[in-house]
Formats: C-alpha cells, structure tokens, sequence
C-alpha cells in the first residue's frame, strides 16, 4: 500500500473514532477517575476505570479536545480493557515510544492505535495524542499502590 493510501486509511480510522467514540461516557462503578488536561491546546480528559483483580474491567472517558486527543482516548479504553495493570501500562509505553518516532515493540498488534503513529511527524500533536494515556498511566500506577 502507497505511503498516500496509508495515511488516507489511518486518517479514515482517527476521524472514525472521533465521529463514532468507544466508551465515552461516565463509569458509574469505576474506582479510579483521573482528570487531566493539555494547556497548550485546551483538551481536557476525565478517565474512568475499574481495575478487579490487577486486570482492567471497563474503561470510559469524559472530555473535549482535537481529534487527534479523543480519537486516541477512544482507541486507548478498546485496548486496555481485559487486560492485566501490567499489559495495560507497557502499551502504552509502547504507545509513547510510537508516538515519539522511537523504535517500539511492533510484536503487539495495536490495531487501530497504529492509525496514531504519523502523529510523530507533528511534535505539537504529541501532547494531545498522550493525554489520555498520561491519565491511564496515572490511574493504574495509583491502583499498584493500594
């Protein structure tokens, strides 16, 4: 597939999950919430998740942003939901290494987050693409201290 029609695709599958968000929403019964927000742009994120048994159960995301910030808050809660802290929090250092150009782990299928990886062409973009998985991270480190 031509560089044009890749970027075309991961364009379709971004705006996709911005028109058509995954788990937005509020998590009655989560037992962590985590509010963060991108000064530089405006977008704010509110994430809820609940954790049972070190695994991630459900996962919901409350917010205003670019597409870029809500389509990954999107893509974010698909992938970590079943999985266990640990797996939830290397995605997304692998997700951070992708994001930032670095070489990354691409023995994980990441599905749709692949769609995010021409952001890094865009430093500006970088912080938006993030911050919902900042706030993850957040919320599953809090989890690994109780």
């Amino acid at each position: 597939m031509s560089s044009n029609n890749l970027d075309a695709l991961y364009r379709r599958v971004i705006m996709d999950h911005y028109k058509n968000p995954r788990n937005r929403g509020i998590l009655e019964d989560g037992n962590h919430t985590i509010n963060m927000n991108n000064p530089t742009c405006g977008d704010r994120i509110q994430l809820s998740l609940k954790v049972e048994d070190g695994i991630v159960t459900n996962a919901r995301y409350e917010g205003e942003g670019c597409s870029i910030s809500m389509s990954s808050a999107s893509m974010m809660t698909q992938a970590i939901k079943g999985k266990k802290v640990e797996e939830a929090l290397k995605l997304a250092t692998i997700f951070s290494d992708m994001i930032q150009g670095k070489e990354f782990d691409d023995d994980i299928d990441l599905g749709d987050i692949e769609a995010l990886q021409g952001v890094s062409k865009f430093p500006a973009r970088i912080k938006c693409a993030t911050l919902a998985w900042k706030a993850m991270e957040k919320g599953l480190k809090e989890e690994g201290q109780q």
